[in-house]
Order: C-alpha cells, then sequence, then structure tokens
C-alpha cells in the first residue's frame, strides 16, 4: 500500500530535519527513532513515492556490494601485491547493513525479506593470459581472508558453463578466461526495501513524513539551530521551520542544499551528473541460463562506476537480465530534477575545483561523448562480448539513475573527482549530508552510523550505546579480526533474511 501525503499542520520546530525520501533518510530515521522514541523528527520527500531516484530498483544495479565480485576494489600495486584492504572494508559495511535489516524483521518492523533480498551468486569473470593471471592472484589474496575464504576460482570451461552457461555459449575452446564465484552473494531491492522503512515511520512511529514537500534553502541561526525553507509542490505554499540537526540525504540535489549552508566544510565541492542506460531481458529462457551477477574490469579510461557486468535482477517478484551501464550525460542533478541543476550549482567557492577537475579528466569527457553517441546496436555489439549470440529483438534500453559524482578540492590538481559515498558534518555536528555514489545504498546502514558517532557522539558513547549494540550486534568490532564473530553473525543474517546460500 503507498504512502500517503501527510495532512497534518507542519510544526514550527523539529529536533531532526531529515531531506530525501531514500535508503539514507530512511536508515538514518529509523536509527533515531529507535535510539530515542522522544525526537520530533519529519522526512521531506520532493516527489510523491519513497525511493523514487536513487533507490529505485531499476535505478541501480541492486548489488548488495560485499566486495565480492567488483574487480576495482582489490587493486593490483605496482610490487604485483593485490590490495583486499578496501574489499575487507565494503565487505564488513554490507554486513552492517545485513544486520540492520535482520533488527527491522525481527521487531516486525518491516516484514517479507524475499520481497527486496535474494541470494543470488557474485562472481569476476576475465578474458586473457594477463588478467587471467591477476585474478588468480586476486583469488589467492582474498580467500586468505576468512571475510572470503569461500571464494571459488576456476579457468576450466565444463566448471563455467556449470556455473554460467549463457556467457559460455558458442565459445571456444581455446579461449582464455577465468571466473571467481561467491554464492554469499545478494540481489537487493532497494526501493521495496526504503518504501518498507518508509511506511514504518510514517503509520507505526512518531516521524511526521510529508510527500511532496521540497527543502528549497537551509540558512545558520545565531543560536546554532537551522531554519529551513520548505515548499509544498502541490499547493506552492511557502513554509519556515527550524531545526536542531539537519541531514541532506537528497541524492544528487544534496550539493546545492549542502551549499546554501554557507558551511565552511562545503566549500570547494563540486558536482559532476552521470547517468546510465542498462540492456535488459524479461526473456524467460535466457534468465534461465544467468542465475548470478557478473562482473568484469572496466575498459581503458572508463569510471569504476562503468564496469561492464551482467546481472540477475529480482524485482517485484519477476526476474529480469540486465547488462551495463552504459553511461550517459544531463546537466539534471536528479531523474526528476532540472536541466539548470549543474549550471547553477557553480559558484566562485568550487569553480576553481570543477575546472581542475574537468582538466584532469579529459579522458573521461572522451569516454562520455562516445557513450552518449553509441546507437542501441552498437551497445549489443558490446553485450556479445559477454553473450555471443545476443540477438536485438530480445534487449531493451532502459534509463537508470542519475548519479552526482563528487568533486573535491584538490591542491595539486585544483579539483578531483572522487568516485565513493562521502559523509559531509559541519564543526560542531549540526548538519549532515551524504554525497556521491557507489557503493552507496549497500552500505548505507554504516555511513548512518558514522551520521550518528560525527554528530551525537556523547549520545553514542553513552545514552545509545547498548542499543546500537542490539541493533548491531557487531557494533564496535572487527569481523575482517574475528573469524568465529564473521560466521556466527552470517548464519543470523542468512536466517533473518530468508537468504538460500
Amino acid at each position: 500500500m503507498p504512502l500517503t501525503a501527510n495532512h497534518k499542520p507542519l510544526k514550527s520546530h523539529y529536533d531532526v530535519v531529515l531531506i530525501g525520501g531514500g535508503i539514507m533518510s530512511a536508515t538514518l530515521g529509523t536509527l533515531l527513532h529507535e535510539l530515542d522514541p522522544t525526537l520530533n523528527i519529519v522526512i521531506f520527500e520532493r516527489l510523491g513515492r519513497f525511493a523514487r531516484e536513487s533507490s529505485a530498483a531499476w535505478n541501480n544495479a541492486g548489488t548488495g556490494h560485499s566486495a565480492f565480485c567488483e574487480l576495482n576494489y582489490t587493486p593490483e600495486k605496482e610490487d604485483g601485491t593485490i590490495d583486499i584492504s578496501k574489499a575487507e572494508q565494503i565487505a564488513e559495511q554490507f554486513e552492517i547493513s545485513k544486520q540492520f535489516w535482520s533488527y527491522l524483521i525481527s521487531k516486525n518492523y518491516i516484514d517479507k525479506p524475499t520481497e527486496f533480498i535474494n541470494s543470488c551468486p557474485h562472481m569476476s569473470l576475465v578474458f586473457g593470459k594477463d588478467d587471467v593471471e591477476f585474478l588468480r592472484k586476486r583469488h589467492e589474496k582474498m580467500t586468505q581472508s576468512h571475510l572470503f575464504k569461500e571464494m571459488e576460482f576456476t579457468t576450466d570451461h565444463d566448471q563455467l558453463r556449470e556455473w554460467i552457461p549463457l556467457i559460455m555459449s558458442k565459445r571456444k575452446e581455446t579461449e582464455i578466461l577465468a571466473a571467481t564465484k561467491m554464492d554469499l552473494g545478494t540481489d537487493v531491492n532497494f526501493g521495496t526495501l526504503t518504501r518498507k522503512m518508509g511506511r514504518f515511520l510514517a503509520e507505526d512511529s512518531n516521524v511526521d513524513v510529508y510527500l511532496y514537500h521540497d527543502v528549497k534553502d537551509i540558512d545558520p541561526n545565531a543560536d546554532g539551530t537551522w531554519e529551513v525553507e520548505v515548499k509544498n509542490r502541490l499547493h506552492g505554499h511557502k513554509h519556515h521551520l527550524t531545526a536542531d540537526f539537519v541531514f541532506i540525504g537528497a541524492g544528487g540535489y544534496a550539493l546545492p542544499l549542502l551549499d546554501s549552508s554557507d558551511i565552511p566544510e562545503s566549500e570547494g565541492y563540486g558536482g559532476f551528473p552521470v547517468s546510465g542506460q542498462w540492456l535488459v531481458t524479461h526473456n524467460p529462457d535466457l534468465i534461465a541460463k544467468h542465475q548470478a551477477k557478473v562482473y568484469t574490469l572496466a575498459t581503458v579510461d572508463a569510471p569504476p562506476m562503468s564496469v561492464p557486468h551482467l546481472d540477475l535482477r529480482i524485482i517485484d517478484g519477476k526476474k529480469a537480465l540486465l547488462f551495463g551501464p552504459f553511461a550517459g550525460f544531463s546537466t539534471k542533478f536528479l531523474k526528476e530534477g532540472s536541466y539548470l541543476d549543474l549550471p547553477e550549482s557553480i559558484n566562485l567557492k568550487n569553480i576553481r575545483s570543477l575546472f581542475g577537475a574537468w582538466w584532469h579528466n579529459l579522458p573521461l569527457t572522451q569516454y562520455l561523448v562516445r557513450q552518449v553517441a553509441m546507437t542501441k546496436d552498437q551497445r549489443i555489439q558490446h553485450l556479445r562480448e559477454f553473450v555471443k549470440d545476443a540477438k536485438e529483438e530480445d534487449w531493451e534500453l532502459k534509463i537508470a539513475g542519475q548519479r552526482v559524482q563528487i568533486i573535491k578540492k584538490n591542491e595539486q590538481e585544483g579539483g578531483k573527482l572522487e568516485f565513493g559515498t562521502e559523509v559531509v558534518v559541519n564543526e560542531n555536528g549540526t548538519i549532515a549530508s551524504l554525497l556521491g555514489a557507489s557503493p552507496g545504498a549497500s552500505t548505507g546502514a554504516f555511513a548512518m552510523l558514522q551520521v550518528l558517532e560525527k554528530c551525537f557522539p556523547d549520545k553514542v558513547a553513552k545514552d545509545w550505546k547498548d542499543k546500537l549494540q542490539e541493533i548491531i550486534p557487531t557494533y564496535g568490532q572487527s569481523l575482517a579480526e574475528n573469524p568465529e564473530l564473521t560466521k556466527r553473525i552470517r548464519n543470523y543474517t542468512k536466517e533473518k533474511l530468508n537468504l538460500d546460500y
């Protein structure tokens, strides 16, 4: 049942204002309400439904990013060794998300986990002698960590035909390729998950939820609070309220809202919008031959977010295959944004960062131009590197969500393009914003714990400590250093989330 617009009059003051109805605000709102049910919390979403932008199912790949298959998380160093430190961090962060969702299930705040998470093997696939050797070294290094010890590796064509029959069809026996496989992988519908959390907040908690409400401006008050200007998009009415704490989880619109707050920490940040497109098939014969998410290496000059992959998706109980992403470009910061978003975001504080990032990423610009100019036939040719006999009539083009990549001030280059997820907080912890993209939603619970730690440090250390450990049993502990804890917590989340690996 969809959420309906809140008809209660807005209050003049809130303890907490959360901007955006995506996975991040829903997660932070649920955590804060659980830690202190007396907090006066409000969520503003500019559209008529939660999770219509980056959290929507078709606007991302649905990969529960756990570093099982994403090769850019395990770079090869100059001495030839593989660095798995980032992979371990991301694997741990996704385990935190799974624990948070398991807690919500156990409290009956949300239900039916198979509607938003399902087991789906995560695989890495490479072609050619050099890349096969890289994958072999990566597998050897990763399986030394108990976080990845179940990872399988093979170069055997018979084994590969068993794992990925669609990709192996029509391949020559002489072709050199290799793959790794982790059965612990998942497919996640972050849209459904977010709406389940949003429904709990709107209907079963004292959190106020306002749809069709657009936050237009955030200004500091002399007493340390914030004045927030909100516009009702249905009636055009504007409302001003004060807040002790503001979280900006507005996807691409986080950047201009953060800039409007005038905090020193926002200076120098710019944004570069990138859209994406997928080739999608609903053909049951093809789907039956591909029951995994398979990632390969990015091409030269391609950004990490453009790593080609062929994925099983399970959305609203229906299976599909998705291939891509193909990069697109729009000056919008949100899919349902304005074409003026990019030009209006440029100001004296970030123009040097923007120009520096552009100048030092000219190959990326050229890559985007080539991608935007591609025809469907050219995209199908790329797909045929994975699926040899792919037929154009089986695949349709689907527009994915908008992402705004962070551009940060950098002394050497003027500005540097970042591809991660970053939490920006002011000095006294009264305003926080989430910027960036991948791994994004998958590590949302970890990111929101960072917000709590930076903005409510005393509460986290004392009043909220026990409750946080109830919600996240491994909170404050390292899974990478504790094999027994890892095994125990994975068994717990497997049971609660009905995973079947």
